[in-house]
């Protein structure tokens, strides 16, 4: 596999990519004992030697993980008034982070993982990663305010919009079914609350298409299938 050299030198830790080409450009990176400066320059993964300052680097093996969350937890890494965060629940040897963000009571699917180009792509609104959500409201949910929110509404002086609206059940309007495109904080609960809804419970049931299949407060690793589909499907 062929990297961008100076992905190559950020993925093993020593940098930003940024930094990077400073590095590649003052002339302190070399491969097979070779000084490259050319910022297009790639790297065969398996056979090239790559150093910095003469020390040899290798990118850090990148980690996807999927995580029931559970209520009570902070979408963080760090609490500053000690709360409870969700890396507490995986504990990896490697720092992950949390792509994107879930309220503390909401619950389902967060991805974690220490592969900045995964999430970017999963959160960057121009790939339109759909997630899904079960929100249970205190009131049924009108016809009328059903259209209007996949018509679309303004909120925050933007305007946003549920791309599907489903109900679990015909007869029981407040368990309503969404999926979305937009990732921006407390979307759901936001967009029902302008309309008059409380949510009361909120779960999200799917990310990319990747469901919560573990209990409650479990996680899983990622396979290499999901990884590898998420960035083709997402990554055009």
């Amino acid at each position: 596999m062929q990297t961008r050299i100076n992905k190559y030198i950020s993925d093993s830790g020593v940098s930003s990519r940024r930094k990077a080409e400073e590095y590649i450009l003052q002339g302190r990176i070399s491969v097979n004992n070779k000084v490259i400066t050319n910022l297009s320059f790639k790297i065969d993964d398996e056979k090239d030697t790559v150093m910095l300052d003469g020390e040899k680097i290798s990118p850090r093996k990148h980690l996807y993980y999927l995580l029931n969350k559970p209520e009570g937890y902070i979408t963080s890494t760090k609490d500053e008034k000690n709360r409870r965060v969700v890396t507490e629940l995986i504990k990896p040897k490697e720092r992950i982070y949390p792509v994107g963000r879930l309220d503390y009571n909401t619950t389902g699917v967060l991805l974690l993982t220490n592969d900045g180009a995964f999430a970017n792509l999963l959160t960057h609104p121009k790939n339109k990663v759909p997630r899904e959500y079960e929100a249970r409201l205190d009131k049924p949910l009108s016809d009328e305010d059903k259209e209007k929110l996949l018509k679309g509404i303004m909120l925050d002086e933007k305007q946003g919009r549920f791309n599907r609206i489903s109900f679990h059940k015909l007869n029981n309007k407040k368990l309503v079914q969404v999926i979305t495109n937009e990732g921006r904080n407390h979307f759901v609960k936001n967009m029902f609350g302008a309309l008059g809804y409380n949510v009361t419970s909120l779960n999200r049931k799917s990310f990319a298409g990747i469901i919560a299949d573990v209990p409650v407060g479990s996680y899983r690793k990622l396979t290499s299938i999901e990884v590898k589909g998420v960035f083709e499907k997402y990554g055009s």
